[in-house]
């Protein structure tokens, strides 16, 4: 599904992904048709603008992820400001790209997010670990707790980087498997859901590869 106020643009994109063969559900012009016509239509990926007439895109966000069949939201905003980036990742978007990205940067987005994956465009993601590291409620630990191994902490940090399951298990020298089972232990250990939450956890802990 496709949230832009701009037409033209909001036509090119749902263009375009249709030509990669994605199936366009939906597309709406303002947030809280965004929010009514997505609860019908079911989504997967949400591709939204944070500027929009009637409600913010954290807004929107907000209230997709708080819904019956949450999609993931991919931010498409014209707005690299870290204040716009750190309150959607917080609402709920799963990444956060700029519309400056290339087509085949936007395509590759799409679909990581709806593999699961946190998505940014480049610079992005160290500045939400970095903030998030100083905003955190609680200090970092020097760690993601006692109960991971020293191996899922590791595999954690990667995920909080936003690399793939296939990217780490090549920096890693793993099995694609080896890494799944590795963050789903990881995942039932913390009591988390998905790897959108993981991403905010090892966030919030500070876990950053310096």
């Amino acid at each position: 599904m496709v949230v832009d106020d701009h037409p033209m643009w909001r036509d090119g994109v749902a263009r375009d992904l249709a030509e990669a063969g994605c199936e366009v559900v939906a597309t709406a012009g303002e947030g809280r048709q965004a929010v009514r016509v997505a609860a019908a239509a079911r989504p997967e990926v949400v591709v939204l603008d944070l500027q929009l007439p009637d409600m913010t895109g954290v807004e929107v966000t907000r209230s997709l992820a708080a819904g019956d069949h949450p999609a993931r939201v991919l931010v498409l905003s014209a707005s690299a400001e870290q204040t716009d980036v750190l309150e959607a990742v917080k609402a709920g978007a799963s990444g956060y790209l700029v519309k400056s990205a290339s087509r085949e940067e936007f395509l590759d987005a799409v679909r990581r997010t709806a593999a699961g994956d946190a998505v940014f465009t480049p610079g992005l993601a160290g500045l939400v670990l970095g903030e998030y590291r100083r905003l955190a409620a609680q200090p970092a630990g020097g760690g993601a707790g006692p109960s991971l191994t020293p191996r899922e902490t590791e595999v954690l940090r990667l995920v909080a980087k936003g690399l793939s399951y296939r990217q780490i298990a090549e920096r890693l020298v793993l099995s694609h498997r080896t890494v799944q089972n590795h963050v789903q232990n990881t995942l039932s250990k913390l009591h988390l859901h998905n790897r959108v939450e993981l991403v905010r956890y090892a966030i919030e802990q500070g876990l950053d590869d310096a």
